[in-house]
């Protein structure tokens, strides 16, 4: 039987609060200077960053593009009043434009980033704001472990090449990305440190999300074995703190031009 690899909104809204902060940061800095009729929420997932947009700008009209079946799904049970589409947002086209759009956590997964940009750019109206957020996860330490049990000699050559399905790129690469565009730019970047509830914790944020490649690879059985050596990792480089919590530092970039 196939393995059903599209993504896991329950999974991933596990953390919700975690993971709808740095899209609540974000568009706590646009200072877009009128009431925008218009966003477009690339990569929506199941909704909760549009949300939060919305608790903004009530009055706009959103619209929410994800390439997971499952998340657009949910995002329609949880909010009908929006419009969400179906969509890889590389290859997703509009005659619309929009006075914002957004995008959290969801560019490291698309290549070719010069493209990409330009056809954003193409979504925003004069006078319109395009904001991102996209995750450092490259420079974070589970991103190291989860590697490091990759390259064993048991696994390397299931996961022969997953690293590659993230684009990275570093805030100068997006600097001089926006500033042939955009009359002013903002870019900024912050560390997050995540509570969580247990070591294990990490892994369960992380095979939603930056491990779900390498497990997309592996059988049932062997996901779970893989998860365990990942989780043995965690144990000597993620304490428990002295109250049992766990201290998850996570790396994020963020980016505002204004056209």
């Amino acid at each position: 039987m196939e393995q059903d690899k599209d993504w896991n909104p329950d999974l991933y809204l596990k953390f919700r609060n975690e993971r709808t902060q740095p899209s609540v940061d974000l568009i706590s800095k646009i200072n877009i200077g009128f009431h925008p009729k218009s966003i477009l929420d690339i990569g929506c997932g199941p909704g909760n960053s549009s949300q939060a947009l919305l608790q903004r700008w009530p009055d706009a009209k959103l619209t929410g593009v994800d390439n997971s079946e499952k998340m657009i799904e949910k995002a329609k049970n949880s909010y009908p009043d929006n419009t969400w589409i179906i969509a890889d947002a590389s290859k997703y086209t509009s005659s619309d434009k929009f006075d914002i759009v957004f995008s959290n956590a969801t560019i490291q997964w698309i290549p070719h980033h010069e493209t990409l940009f330009k056809k954003l750019y193409g979504f925003v109206n004069q006078s319109g704001v395009l904001a991102i957020s996209v995750p450092r996860f490259d420079e974070m330490l589970i991103s190291k472990i989860i590697q490091k049990i990759a390259n064993k000699e048991k696994w390397k050559n299931a996961t022969k090449g997953c690293a590659e399905a993230f684009t990275r790129y570093d805030y100068k690469f997006y600097y001089d990305l926006i500033s042939t565009s955009y009359q002013t730019i903002e870019l900024w970047q912050t560390d997050y440190i995540h509570a969580l509830e247990s070591q294990s914790a990490i892994v369960e944020w992380t095979s939603s999300t930056g491990m779900k490649p390498y497990l997309d690879r592996l059988t049932d059985q062997e996901k779970l074995q893989f998860e365990d050596e990942v989780l043995s990792e965690i144990k000597i480089d993620y304490p428990v703190q002295t109250n049992g919590k766990v201290l998850f530092l996570f790396k994020r970039l963020f980016m505002i031009g204004y056209k």
